[in-house]
């Protein structure tokens, strides 16, 4: 989780924003009570690790608590489907992440549609994954992997945080394109795979890099590659997927949507006000601690964005013959 000097650091200049007269409070009334930010995601995730970052610079911006509900299940879509169906006054919002834009093709019978009941609001942040491996395996790099995945189709298995995740997807992709196959197993969230991993039960995941490196120092699990397209800098000793995969990259990204009807108005203010709490200096060093980079654009931007990801899921999709549920 993010420390509490860095979380003051970020506030700080939250504060300082309230203490320009009217900044906020001479607005239209709103928040009037507290905000939910619901991720329908598992604890600890990434998701979950954004959400309790943003949240307290946002409550000391708007004067009113932004408390974190966490709701996972069934892909997600149990609390999408939630903050859909609620008021759309700005009091509830989503964070989100490229298991929606995938399950826009991977779930046709989940019950919202992403772009007509829900709204952007702003882009947070992305980030690539870590390859890891139960020391048992035998595959001491990337190339042995490989080489164990095509010698013995499907006899084993892989680890993800749920159907339509961005770790479910990054497999998928991974197998496609080196020719292998294996077999995914699903779990609750990213902390459940992981303990998967970690005791054998399962002996592969895609997670992310920051939770991972811990297990990988510990000798808990093997590191063999990292999904970005060049060496991450927080582990430059793993070579990227792509050296062996040309052309492979696999990501999480994040962002906040809101029931479709809210105002945009009220969008644009959480928007700036996230945009600014992006680029303070606090917030780039603690992304970057979290193999991230803030991803702050405007609404507009981000409206685009979301569309443009649809179809590349779509596309990544299809290429790994993911079959829709």
């Amino acid at each position: 989780m993010i420390g509490r000097r860095l979380v003051l650091a970020a506030t700080g200049a939250a504060v300082g924003a309230l203490a320009a007269p009217g900044v906020v409070r001479a607005q239209a009334a709103w928040p009037t009570r507290p905000v939910r930010i619901v991720v329908p995601f598992g604890l600890g995730g990434s998701a979950d690790v954004a959400a309790r970052f943003l949240a307290e610079p946002l409550s000391q911006a708007f004067g009113q608590p932004f408390v974190v509900e966490n709701r996972p299940g069934a892909g997600a879509t149990i609390g999408t489907d939630a903050v859909a169906k609620s008021a759309p006054d700005g009091h509830t919002l989503l964070l989100m992440s490229n298991t929606h834009t995938a399950n826009e093709t991977l779930l046709p019978n989940r019950p919202y549609v992403l772009m007509r009941d829900l709204a952007p609001v702003a882009a947070i942040n992305i980030a690539h994954h870590v390859l890891a491996v139960h020391p048992s395996l035998p595959a001491s790099n990337l190339q042995e992997l490989i080489a164990l995945l095509r010698a013995n189709p499907g006899k084993y298995d892989y680890a993800s945080s749920g159907p339509g995740t961005p770790y479910h997807v990054a497999g998928e992709v991974f197998l496609a394109m080196a020719g292998v196959t294996a077999t995914h197993v699903p779990f609750r969230g990213s902390n459940e795979a992981r303990t998967a991993v970690i005791g054998g039960t399962v002996p592969i995941m895609f997670d992310a890099i920051p939770t991972m490196r811990p297990q990988i120092e510990g000798g808990l699990v093997r590191g063999l590659a990292t999904t970005g397209p060049q060496r991450s800098p927080l582990m430059p000793e793993l070579p990227a997927v792509a050296e062996a995969l040309p052309g492979y990259e696999a990501s999480i990204w994040l962002g906040f949507m809101a029931p479709a009807a809210t105002p945009a108005a009220l969008r644009q203010r959480i928007n700036a006000e996230v945009n600014r709490i992006l680029a303070l200096p606090a917030t780039a060093a603690a992304q970057a601690r979290l193999g991230a980079q803030p991803m702050a654009m405007s609404m507009e931007a981000f409206d685009a964005y979301l569309r443009a990801d649809i179809t590349k899921q779509a596309e990544f999709i299809r290429m790994a013959k993911m079959t829709p549920t």
